[in-house]
């Protein structure tokens, strides 16, 4: 509809009382909202795109055109190949869709869970759909599929084998940088001191069950925690006040399910630890060195790397990973304090998922 221009309500400069100018103003000023006008009002043209829907929508309709030709060549080539039995084609979703939606897909809680799963997979996964039922199956698509998939692994030969829990589609490498967990590092290495000095009076009292250590002599090995599975070594917190305090200080320490601790290891001289994984890729060790003696050594994923004292090292266990100390016995025990941090990888909605799974009364 065109609207001539003898139409427009102007007002005449000599009853408004100002200049031409402002006239000339008001004109321009009722053409531009008569534009915006039209402009909001008019449908767009066929074939023209909307500012903002265009992306989804035409991946939308890409992703349904691919499948209905991938239907029809899968349903040609199965009449082809079977002699028209009118076998049915099962359509997958692409691997794009899934790199698009993450992490956040829903899962179909009715999926098969595998025969061969152990007793204890399957307890896992009642655990899971549990979880679901009383908050959301968002975000738990990696869990699932790894909880799906544990028993598979452990069959096979890998140089990284958690044997609990391995979580797919998380990348990893034998160490990480201190960037991943600068926070905690860094509150780490600065109560150095303190936790030194509380492990020396813990230690001279001497490894002891009662007072809280587990000894291993086949190996020449002791350790005592300050956190186990999610809960507080009372005497141990006690002997190591400040060394607690830090650990709640921590950002990133994973302290409500059965997956972390905390606590001071010691290794002999002369002693091995070799060939073993850790439970789970969902976490990374943060090793303080305490007391390093030279020839200790720490290679995991077939990287060496040697502790330092009052630094840390972050350290991926569920790769195969061996521990030595091939010094004299005049160079004592190898000391580290070791925190069990979250992967920088998992996501916050997985880490309270495992938080119930892996709850110590499950």
């Amino acid at each position: 509809m065109d609207w001539p221009m003898d139409l427009l309500p102007l007002p005449p400069c000599a009853v408004l009382g100002v200049r031409p100018l402002n006239g000339l103003l008001w004109t321009l000023l009722l053409l531009f909202l008569w534009y915006c006008y039209r402009v909001g009002s008019d449908p767009p043209a066929p074939g023209r795109a909307i500012p903002g829907k265009h992306k989804s929508g035409s991946r939308r309709s890409v992703l349904s055109r691919a499948s209905s030709c991938a239907g029809a060549v899968c349903s040609a080539t199965s009449n082809v190949a079977t002699g028209d039995r009118g076998t049915p084609c099962i359509t997958m979703e692409t691997g794009e869709e899934e790199q698009e939606q993450g992490y956040l897909t829903p899962v179909l809680s009715h999926a098969l869970f595998p025969a061969q799963a152990t007793a204890s997979g399957r307890k896992l996964y009642a655990a899971l759909q549990e979880y679901a039922k009383r908050y959301s199956w968002a975000g738990m698509g990696r869990i699932h599929k790894g909880l799906r998939e544990q028993a598979t692994l452990n069959d096979r030969s890998s140089i990284q084998k958690p044997h609990l829990f391995f979580l797919p589609d998380v990348p990893s490498i034998p160490f990480f940088p201190r960037d991943a967990h600068r926070h905690d590092i860094e509150v780490l290495e600065a109560n150095y001191p303190i936790i030194l000095a509380e492990f020396q009076a813990v230690y001279q009292r001497g490894i002891d069950p009662k007072i809280g250590w587990t000894a291993q002599s086949n190996t020449l090995r002791g350790i005592t925690l300050i956190m186990a599975a999610g809960v507080c070594v009372a005497g141990n917190c006690r002997s190591c006040p400040c060394t607690y305090r830090t650990l709640l200080s921590l950002r990133t320490f994973i302290s409500s399910n059965s997956l972390g601790a905390a606590g001071f290891w010691l290794l002999g001289p002369g002693a091995t630890l070799g060939g073993v994984y850790g439970p789970t890729n969902t976490r990374l060790c943060c090793h303080l060195g305490v007391q390093t003696p030279p020839q200790c050594e720490l290679v995991v994923g077939g990287e060496p790397q040697c502790w330092s004292e009052g630094h840390c090292l972050l350290v991926d266990d569920s790769f195969l990973h061996t521990v030595s100390h091939n010094g004299v016995a005049e160079d004592g025990p190898r000391v580290i304090f070791s925190v069990d941090l979250w992967h920088p990888n998992v996501a916050a909605a997985e880490r309270q998922a495992l938080d119930y799974i892996f709850c110590p009364d499950q």
